[in-house]
């Protein structure tokens, strides 16, 4: 089985479009029963890593995993 792969770099500064990426591996995941999903935010200040690790811990996708 073979794992998921999002790379945020090309959409680092457009807020609802990492939503968006993040909320479609994160179905993708599901619909296709795939255990692990990287996601890389890139080098920089660390502000995209934060707003993924805050997205992941929404209540209503941290129940998904």
């Amino acid at each position: 089985m073979s794992n998921l792969k999002l790379d945020l770099h090309e959409i680092f500064n457009k807020g609802k479009k990492i939503d968006d990426a993040l909320n479609s591996i994160i179905e993708e995941a599901i619909d296709k029963k795939i255990p692990l999903v990287e996601i890389i935010p890139g080098k920089g200040s660390g502000q995209l890593k934060k707003h993924v690790i805050r997205f992941l811990n929404l209540s209503n996708i941290k129940k998904l995993y």
